[in-house]
């Protein structure tokens, strides 16, 4: 079409000149595609709000940097653990038990869910932390197992955070932000670095008794569905209807799914952009092929009697957990990116001792012999393990013999990925309310382990309304990880 000095148009071309001209433009359009798969494979975190969705996106990608890790298992205990009782000594609260916060004691700013900083007299522990192993790190004999791995964990007894309430503060660490609708960290770390098996979800989740911050612990959030956290029962068969039809051949039953994708692509043409719909069509191929996959992943006869012991199967408090520990190192083993492990309920408002007594129970020896099979089958240098709660709590009673929750100063630690263990980083005050020093906001522990992974907080982002959203918001520094991975 010829235009004026003006722009307008003087006269029309035919269609067939119109078509020709236009068709330029089209090719165009293609080569960006392209250009734009491309990146994707290539750069971590470069997709926006409908593009590139479905199955191609939880492929292999490459990391920002070089990485120590490659997968994560990260082991959440929900309810508040007491740093006070697992990884924070506090010499001075033994020695002040039973008498009123000291006068010189500031409570200014400290929020409490159900009393006041003041209300009630310090209470020390009632389990003594001793030195072990080469590096003499101090733990609560609440883990006696746990304890022989202590030159493995790194310990960090200055994580803090805003919120004092369960549901907000689980959220917190879930997504990296007090709003709901936000990713999970699994849902970031699969979206930046796809998945290494081909036949198992990038992103599994298992839970001995629930979800009490609900699916925020692992949904996709704004992310494509695709990167949500595949739930596995505890009880029973991890995952239902595995075995296929017993009429059906394979052959047959990969006709009948060839023909049920012909239908599913028909009707996401007409819902370009859907997340969910891309995702749930992507299932019906991975249960496919999961078919082959996750039976043997989740067959456990497989594994000698000394690996269950090392476990704690053969045990009733640890046989729960110790089943999920010994999932999880399959998952691992086989290429599955991020595995979280949910363990109820540390919340201990009444009788603190005796409720993180019964909890330790459980979790103690399946972790060590999580830790030790790891390294064992050379696995522990490529996964990052995390543990850590919502918050910790109060170092002043709470009714009988509780503590109330305290996000101000609480405990997280580390091992593998290519972490030095037997370290400490940070410390709360002489009381343990407190951290005060190298002070580490929930935002940094999660930039932590994304830079674990080869991945940069603030390039691993998505666009959503408008704005190029990441994990750990405007907040978050990761020179954390330097320091845990320097002898």
């Amino acid at each position: 079409m010829d235009r004026n000095h003006c722009g307008r148009f003087e006269k029309a071309s035919n269609r067939r000149e119109f078509l020709a001209k236009s068709a330029f433009g089209f090719g165009a359009l293609a080569l960006g595609h392209l250009v734009m798969r491309e990146a994707a494979a290539s750069e971590p975190g470069v997709l926006a709000t409908g593009q590139l969705g479905g199955a191609a996106s939880l492929a292999p990608k490459a990391a920002h940097f070089p990485a120590t890790a490659q997968s994560v298992i990260f082991l959440f205990m929900t309810g508040g653990p007491s740093h006070l009782e697992t990884f924070d000594p506090k010499p001075l609260l033994r020695k002040l038990d039973g008498q009123p916060l000291p006068a010189s004691f500031d409570p200014e700013g400290l929020s409490l869910q159900f009393m006041k900083a003041t209300d009630g007299k310090l209470m020390a522990s009632p389990f003594p932390f001793q030195r072990h192993g080469q590096s003499g790190l101090e733990v609560s004999s609440l883990f006696p197992n746990l304890a022989r791995h202590a030159d493995r964990l790194a310990v960090i007894r200055s994580c803090y955070h805003e919120s004092f309430i369960h549901g907000p503060a689980i959220t917190y660490l879930s997504t990296g932000s007090l709003l709901l609708g936000h990713p999970s960290v699994g849902a970031w770390v699969t979206y930046g670095l796809g998945c290494e098996s081909d036949n198992l979800p990038a992103y599994m989740v298992l839970s001995d008794g629930g979800f009490r911050g609900g699916n925020v612990m692992y949904q996709s959030g704004f992310l494509p569905a695709v990167y949500q956290g595949t739930v596995l029962r505890h009880e029973g068969a991890p995952i239902q209807n595995l075995a296929p039809q017993p009429q059906l051949t394979r052959a047959q039953q990969r006709l009948l799914l060839d023909q049920v994708q012909q239908w599913n692509d028909r009707h996401r043409a007409s819902r370009p952009g859907d997340s969910r719909l891309e995702a749930r069509i992507a299932n019906y191929e991975l249960a496919f092929r999961m078919q082959a996959a996750a039976p043997e992943l989740i067959d456990l006869a497989q594994e000698t009697q000394a690996t269950k012991e090392l476990y704690g199967l053969d045990r009733p408090p640890s046989a729960r957990f110790g089943r999920m520990c010994l999932l999880a190192r399959r998952m691992v083993e086989r290429g599955v990116r991020y595995v979280q492990l949910i363990n109820n309920d540390w919340d201990g408002h009444s009788e603190c001792a005796g409720n993180h007594q019964t909890n330790a129970a459980r979790i103690d020896q399946p972790i060590a012999g999580l830790l030790l099979d790891l390294h064992r089958r050379g696995l522990l240098d490529s996964t990052l393990v995390v543990w850590t709660g919502e918050f910790g709590r109060t170092p002043v009673m709470q009714g009988n013999k509780g503590r109330d929750h305290s996000p101000y100063g609480f405990t997280t630690w580390m091992a593998g990925g290519g972490i030095v263990g037997g370290k400490v980083i940070g410390a709360t005050d002489d009381l343990g309310f407190r951290a005060v020093t190298d002070k580490v906001h929930v935002h940094d522990l999660h930039a932590t382990m994304l830079s674990l992974l080869g991945l940069d907080h603030e390039r691993l982002t998505y666009l959503f309304e408008g704005r190029q959203r990441r994990l750990t918001d405007i907040g978050g520094q990761n020179n954390l990880a330097e320091r845990l991975q320097r002898a």
